[in-house]
C-alpha cells in the first residue's frame, strides 16, 4: 500500500467534532437547560427528535454530496498568538463560512417569521452541531496541521492525532453513555450560570481558542498518551463540554423566549 495511502487511512483530514458520543452529551446538556418555552419551539420544529439525537445530522449528512457546501461550518481556523481582542477582530474580519459566522446565520433563520419549515429543520440541526463544535477547542485551531489532524501521536499505543483524541478518545475512554455522562457533569453552580450566561458566542470561541493552547502547549508531535493525559485534561475535557450545553441552551431560550 502507498505510503500516502496508508497515513490517509489511519489518519483522516477530517474529523467530527466532539464525535457522535461528545455532540450527544452537548445536547443532552443543553436539554436539561431549556425553557418551556424553548422545549415547545424546539419540539414544533424536530417532532420527537430530542437535541442529543438531532446533534449528530451536521456530521450523518456528510454522506450526501449534495450537502458539501456545509464542510467548513465546522470549524475556525484562528491563528497563533493572538489575545482576546484578536480573536474577536478575527471573527469579524473573517467573511468565508465558518463554525461562528455559521451559527450566526442559523440564528436568524430560527428567529425570522418568514423562514420555511425545512429551513428551520436544517438551521436547528446545524445549531445544536456547530455550537458543540466550536466549544471542542482543536476546532479553533491552526490552519497549518488541520486542526491537529496532522499532529500525530499514539493514544494507548495505537496511532492517532491530537485531533482524533479530543473529538473521541478521551470521551470514550471515560466509558459512559452521553444519558450518563451529561448526568455526571451536568452540575453548573449559580456563579458558572451566570457567568456563562452573560458571554457572547465570541467569548465562547475565545475560551475554546484559550483551551486549545493549553493542549497545544502540553501535546507535541510523537508524544504517547495515556493515563497520565486522561488525568491532566479530564477537567478540562468535560467544562468545554459542559459549556457547550449551556451555551447551546442559552441561544434557544433567547430565539424562543417571547
Amino acid at each position: 500500500m502507498p505510503l500516502v495511502v496508508a497515513l490517509l487511512i489511519y489518519f483522516p483530514v477530517e474529523a467530527s467534532a466532539w464525535g457522535m458520543l461528545g455532540h450527544r452529551i452537548v445536547g443532552q446538556i443543553a436539554e436539561n437547560h431549556l425553557t418551556a418555552r424553548a422545549k415547545k419551539a424546539v419540539r414544533a420544529i424536530l417532532g420527537t427528535e430530542s437535541l442529543a439525537l438531532a446533534s449528530n445530522w451536521g456530521d450523518f449528512i456528510k454522506s450526501d454530496p449534495d450537502y458539501d457546501y456545509l464542510y467548513n461550518w465546522h470549524f475556525v481556523n484562528l491563528p497563533e498568538g493572538l489575545d482576546q481582542q484578536g480573536v474577536y477582530r478575527f471573527l469579524d474580519e473573517e467573511q468565508s463560512p465558518n463554525v461562528y459566522n455559521k451559527t450566526r446565520e442559523m440564528v436568524s433563520v430560527l428567529k425570522d417569521t418568514k423562514s420555511r419549515p425545512e429551513q428551520k429543520k436544517l438551521a436547528i440541526r446545524m445549531l445544536i452541531h456547530m455550537v458543540g463544535d466550536l466549544n471542542q477547542p482543536m476546532h479553533t485551531a491552526r490552519k497549518e496541521d488541520l486542526g491537529g489532524n496532522k499532529v500525530y501521536v499514539t493514544w494507548f499505543g495505537e496511532k492517532s492525532n491530537l485531533h482524533r483524541v479530543w473529538d473521541e478518545s478521551l470521551i470514550d475512554y471515560q466509558q459512559l453513555s452521553y444519558t450518563e455522562y451529561a448526568a455526571a457533569i451536568d452540575h453548573v453552580t449559580a456563579l458558572q450560570m451566570k457567568e456563562w450566561s452573560a458571554m457572547s458566542l465570541k467569548d465562547y470561541v475565545y475560551g475554546s481558542y484559550q483551551a486549545c493552547n493549553k493542549i497545544y502547549a502540553a501535546t507535541r508531535p510523537d508524544d504517547k498518551l495515556s493515563y497520565k493525559y486522561n488525568f491532566d485534561f479530564v477537567d478540562l475535557l468535560n467544562s468545554q463540554l459542559v459549556k457547550g450545553g449551556i451555551c447551546l441552551a442559552g441561544i434557544l431560550n433567547n430565539i424562543y423566549r417571547n
